[in-house]
């Protein structure tokens, strides 16, 4: 496992689909019990359970982990802190998906309007 001083590079994420617990423990430096440990703690990691509850991670999953890894191993959050990160994370995504999805809409209200006013 990579210790918390440790800045050796993570391995490229592959273009697969699903990744095996062992896979993405490979890729996130972090040992499978940590995985499973991190799934019981922080909301956003929800690996897809298939045949024996076997696990099977997306990338956005192993992009969730690796940020996590990182508030933990390098910036040095708790448990508690590095989970009020990413919802507060997950907030600001949220309100700027919202804001676009306005300016779109307006944008096309305003050319329907354009098109109703010839």
């Amino acid at each position: 496992m990579l210790e918390a001083g440790n800045n050796s590079e993570l391995p490229a994420i592959p273009g697969k689909r699903y990744f095996t617990i062992g896979e993405v423990s490979e890729l996130c430096g972090v040992k499978p019990h940590v995985l499973r440990y991190w799934e019981q703690e922080f909301p956003q990691l929800k690996p897809v359970k298939r045949r024996g509850n076997r696990r099977y991670y997306q990338r956005q999953d192993v992009l969730v982990i690796r940020q996590i890894r990182s508030l933990l191993y390098e910036q040095g959050f708790t448990i508690g802190g590095a989970r009020n990160r990413l919802q507060g994370d997950e907030a600001r995504d949220d309100v700027s998906q919202a804001q676009q999805i306005v300016r779109q809409l307006r944008t096309e209200l305003e050319e329907i309007l354009r098109i109703l006013r010839r």
